[in-house]
């Protein structure tokens, strides 16, 4: 017969409680002593692909879609003001005209998005990368490298059909022409420093150098803008479109970078939990 009695129960002599926290200094009903369980619940770690916390570290759900979706947005807008000679072209016109101020060193900071500059850069990480990989034994080492080159390659395959399309005149900087918008310096740079940054992050041992990298990166990229604008090559708006574009270019490049190795580590295997040292 079960317990059916209405009080509750006593505590007797030389019985011990598992329940009372005097017996065991745990608290928890189901141990007896103060060890620790086997497995926290906080040292639990997740390897789900896009969270927040993979390693190497790569844009969670929210942010990947902030870093897809505004910059997209933005650009489209952009665009259209652009198209149709709306309000914001005016205000690009204004900035235009107070920050352009020909020089040799705004020059010099937009000749870092020259083809002949940028691109060799990012050659030159894709080598070093496809090297690293194939003498750490990487599983499909060379797909980094390749997907860097297709995402360079598809710069001017974007750019050039934007550029007759919108068919935007120069500043009052350049010789009379069209096709200045968007910015292909601007692209190029980012792309070619971008991507050769992307791949670089997880050959670098310390968070000290990822973090300098990225700024160094930052920098250039908006070193670049700045001297496209001053010179005159370039209308502000015209940049701003490029680095939104780029924005969302080398976020789906670090997504597809993140997949690449969640799926070179799944088809790796994972040693069983079974086995013990030789």
């Amino acid at each position: 017969m079960g317990d059916l009695r209405p009080w509750p129960p006593q505590l007797r002599p030389g019985r011990a409680l598992a329940h009372t926290h005097g017996a065991s200094g745990s608290g928890s009903p189901h141990r007896s002593d103060s060890r620790p369980p086997q497995t926290p619940r906080d040292g639990r770690r997740s390897d789900l692909i896009g969270r927040l916390g993979t390693t190497p570290p790569v844009p969670g759900r929210p942010a990947s879609f902030l870093l897809l979706g505004l910059p997209a947005l933005l650009f489209a807008l952009i665009t259209w003001q652009v198209v149709s000679d709306g309000l914001l072209l005016r205000v690009d016109e204004r900035v235009s005209r107070a920050l352009v101020h020909p020089d040799r060193f705004s020059e010099l900071l937009a000749d870092l998005g020259n083809v002949q500059v940028a691109v060799p850069v990012l050659a030159v990480v894709l080598v070093y990368v496809a090297w690293r990989g194939r003498g750490a034994g990487t599983p499909r080492w060379w797909l980094p490298p390749l997907a860097a080159a297709v995402l360079m390659a598809l710069v001017p395959a974007l750019i050039v059909p934007l550029k007759v399309l919108v068919d935007r005149p120069g500043t009052p900087a350049v010789p009379p022409g069209t096709g200045y918008y968007p910015s292909g310096h601007t692209a190029t740079a980012s792309i070619a420093y971008g991507a050769a940054t992307l791949l670089l992050l997880p050959w670098l041992s310390s968070a000290y150098a990822r973090r300098e990298l990225v700024i160094a990166c930052a920098v250039v990229n908006l070193a670049v803008g700045f001297g496209l604008v001053r010179r005159g090559y370039h209308w502000p708006l015209d940049v701003v479109a490029s680095w939104c574009l780029c924005t969302v270019l080398l976020t789906a490049f670090c997504l597809f970078l993140s997949l690449s190795r969640s799926s070179r580590r799944t088809s790796a295997g994972t040693p069983s939990s079974s086995s013990g040292p030789s």
